[in-house]
């Protein structure tokens, strides 16, 4: 995308609205959220799940799947697959076709049991509650599995809150040959029945009497209630109930003839009322069935025919929409790319989830916590130690993850870079997530960086660090969203971007807020009071001293330093371990922290300006301006020629401490260098040094000339990026498009770094079947988190941006 680089004022007319209209706007807005409600009400919103369903409702419905191979007796425990774990010994997994409002499809290559799951997700809209969904399941077994092999499958359904869910069918002791009914009533839902089909497939058979009791070729169903507060532990309640079933079979049979394993590994047929209902199926060989959610305000019922005939809809749909969103530019518009850039995307949007619950927050402002004295960090660690820490909420979020098995929960700094493609994609959807993540704000201004809510949350977190410090701050990366509204609503030099040039020749609008500017005014304003708090509180808190100490700026104060440092880390920057001055101090300046907070200034005052609200734009010029002169004053060095963190050293003056790297280059990576800088020229050539910062695969995070480089954690200290390297070739695609002394260097390095980028994330998906968490500067091979399709999926966008070469580069399928 491209970042405001300075707003003219837009043609107001377009904008401006009398009373009447504004009242207007403000009740078409409210009837437009609550159509957004109802089109995203359901969803695979548990996105730490391989497939889990539940609407955006708190503690309501929530369903699942879980299955095993069940051949034999031995490891059968750890081949049961439910939440998304990177020790599962997966090929692959994730969503191939996936629209919020829509739905996809997804595929589960799940070597370790020899068979491959897809799930087919539809929404079919209609009636007061969200409407009706379906999901069809399928297993394939995988080549070179025998034809024989065994699977056992279960759909769990779940009621947390109030209401009732039941089975409907009547009581058959030795299980159901044809569909199973439950049938519910919850708030926000109404009445509603969930019907999961006999299905297709073959089932074991067996002499064993055990087979009597229970045929394997109807589906056992086994209710029971459970304290809603565990209801999520559905695993464990599982492996709980094949243990009693197991220990009836041993002492029916004995050890010498128990039924076989297929049999063995199945819950009691007991069905009924409760808040817990497993639904369990064996099949030998491939298979398929569907869950059928039927709202009871829905106007018609819904059947297998009907899913079979929304999944061929919903997909041609998808890729009309998606091919004229995503249209990949040379050298990468090859028919062959399209499922690697589908399946990014739509990971990366398949990954929306809904989470509710409290959060752990230590909020007794420990003086310490100001990190004001020499040794400040001996002093937090102390203060924490203390467990001040408490429960707070519920609190209740609508966002996507970085990773469904490693971070499958919201993170602040990750969620502005998910959002860029979205945005693109569902530019509501975008806004609904930014809004949902503003609801967090707290009366300070404070959201917390990471969004741990809840026990099920909290089980995925070492304990160390679940609580949340209302004084650490994180990247404020939801600007670039706001950013990108005002581009298409054509708050940017007064025009509106025609839709071909937005969104792709093959595309139209869908927007409402880009059809409708008004909405997008009317957003702004409601949204406005927090971002102006949020800027506030970010001043307020992470100041950098700079009247204690001799230096000498433009303005004493535009300064900022991080606070959470330790010796070795700044996770609140969001760069952890990458190098910083040492030992800590409280006199430091962090450059990448004066950079968000210069472009927060600079995007709310492109917001102002749309909002006419003249004084505040006056107040965030002066700031911007302070803080581009400050940027150079206090951490330019003549040097090194780069950017840098500053410290006081040993005889309390000002020193600048130089690690190349990210750091160096940061108001350049958030657009705040002038096109004329002979600033900008030296960037360029330490971006482009392959001595430093240039590798064939991406722009490292830190120079390779750098004595850090490659050592401790190296998270931060060398791997490429695919967040930072973004924002790199955007930033180089518009110096590329704009007149000035290095016009043709940026071109060049947008050329090939794009080019890079691009091979780099699909010769490592291509190899592994993921996307990955960062990308060996030396090999490119992907490393650290696997499936990593948060802001990996970017490349989404680097596909879509332009051309420069005037067809010189060419990439075919094999070269890439």
């Amino acid at each position: 995308m491209k970042f405001l680089s300075g707003l003219v004022v837009p043609v107001l007319s377009a904008f401006a609205t009398t009373t009447s209209a504004a009242e207007d706007a403000s009740i078409l807005y409210k009837e437009i959220a609550r159509a957004q409600n109802q089109s995203l009400l359901w969803g695979p919103y548990r996105p730490n799940l391989y497939f889990g369903v539940r609407p955006k409702i708190p503690k309501s419905f929530m369903g699942g799947l879980m299955w095993a191979r069940v051949d034999q007796f031995q490891d059968v425990q750890h081949r049961f697959r439910h939440t998304c774990e990177q020790g599962d010994d997966m090929h692959g997994y994730g969503w191939e076709e996936y629209d919020a409002r829509n739905g996809g499809q997804q595929t589960i290559y799940d070597k370790g049991n020899g068979i491959d799951i897809k799930t087919y997700f539809v929404k079919i809209p209609g009636g007061s509650h969200g409407g009706s969904w379906a999901t069809r399941v399928r297993g394939t077994l995988r080549k070179d599995i025998p034809k024989d092999t065994k699977t056992t499958i279960l759909f769990y359904a779940t009621l947390e809150g109030l209401g009732s869910l039941e089975v409907e069918n009547e009581y058959d002791e030795l299980g159901y040959e044809g569909d199973v009914i439950l049938k519910g009533d919850s708030d926000g839902l109404g009445e509603y029945k969930v019907a999961v089909t006999a299905g297709r497939g073959f089932h074991p058979k067996s002499d064993h009497p055990s087979a009597k009791d229970k045929p394997l070729e109807r589906t056992i169903v086994h209710s029971e209630t459970i304290q809603p507060e565990i209801l999520w532990q559905t695993k464990a309640i599982l492996f709980k109930n094949l243990k009693e079933q197991i220990d009836e079979y041993l002492a029916k049979y004995g050890e010498e003839n128990a039924p076989p394993p297929w049999q063995v590994y199945t819950v009691k047929n007991d069905p009924g009322a409760g808040n817990l209902h497993m639904i369990q199926k064996v099949f030998e060989g491939n298979f398929e069935f569907d869950i059928i959610f039927n709202s009871g305000s829905s106007p018609k019922e819904y059947f297998s025919s009907d899913v079979s005939k929304h999944i061929g809809d919903k997909s041609l749909e998808f890729w009309a929409k998606f091919v004229g969103v995503f249209d990949p530019k040379p050298p990468f518009d090859i028919e062959s790319l399209q499922r690697f850039t589908s399946a990014m995307f739509s990971n990366l949007l398949g990954g929306l989830g809904y989470f509710y619950g409290d959060e752990v927050v230590d909020r007794t402002y420990a003086p310490e916590y100001d990190e004001e004295s020499e040794g400040f960090w001996e002093e937090t660690a102390a203060a924490r130690a203390r467990k001040g820490e408490k429960l707070e909420g519920p609190f209740e979020l609508y966002t996507t993850v970085p990773s469904r098995p490693f971070f499958p929960r919201g993170f602040l700094w990750d969620e502005g870079f998910h959002l860029l493609p979205v945005a693109d994609f569902d530019l509501d959807l975008a806004l609904e997530v930014v809004t949902s993540w503003y609801n967090l704000q707290d009366d300070d201004g404070w959201i917390g960086r990471e969004q741990i809510l809840g026990a099920e949350a909290r089980s995925k977190v070492p304990a160390e660090f679940q609580t949340q410090y209302p004084h650490y701050a994180n990247p404020p990366t939801l600007f670039f969203i706001l950013d990108a509204l005002l581009i298409k609503i054509g708050a940017l030099n007064g025009t509106t971007p025609p839709a071909t040039e937005e969104l792709g020749a093959g595309s139209r609008v869908t927007s409402v807020y880009q059809k409708s500017p008004e909405l997008a005014v009317h957003y702004l304003q409601e949204l406005y009071p927090k971002l102006r708090k949020q800027f506030y509180w970010f001043k307020k808190t992470q100041f950098g001293d700079l009247k204690s100490y001799d230096r000498e700026a433009f303005s004493t104060k535009e300064g900022y330093r991080w606070r959470g440092r330790t010796v070795e880390h700044i996770l609140t920057s969001g760069l952890d371990d990458y190098p910083r001055p040492q030992p800590p101090h409280p006199g430091e300046l962090h450059i990448d922290l004066m950079s968000w907070v210069g472009k927060m200034a600079r995007s709310l005052k492109s917001i102002a300006t749309v909002l006419q609200y003249t004084d505040d734009v006056a107040e965030y010029t002066t700031i911007e301006t302070a803080i581009l002169r400050n940027i150079d004053d206090l951490h330019w060095s003549e040097k090194e020629k780069c950017y840098c963190d500053a410290t006081i050293d040993d005889y309390e003056e000002n020193s600048l401490v130089c690690h190349k790297g990210y750091i160096s280059i940061f108001p350049f990576m958030v657009g705040l260098l002038d096109p004329k800088s002979e600033k900008l020229g030296h960037i360029l050539n330490l971006i482009g040094d392959e001595n430093e910062l240039w590798s064939d695969f991406g722009i490292r995070s830190l120079s390779k000339k750098n004595e850090f480089y490659g050592t401790g954690e190296n998270y931060w200290r060398g791997p490429i990026w695919i967040n930072m390297n973004y924002l790199i070739v955007s930033e180089l695609l518009k110096y590329a498009q704009t007149k000035g002394p290095y016009q043709a260097k940026a071109k060049e390095l947008y050329i090939q770094l794009r080019l890079n980028l691009v091979k780099t994330i699909f010769d490592a998906y291509t190899e592994t079947g993921f996307a990955w968490e960062q990308y060996n500067p030396e090999t490119g091979k992907g490393q650290r988190t696997q499936h990593f399709t948060g802001w990996t999926s970017l490349v989404v966008k680097i596909m879509a941006m332009p051309d420069l070469s005037d067809g010189k580069v060419k990439a075919t399928h094999e070269e890439l």
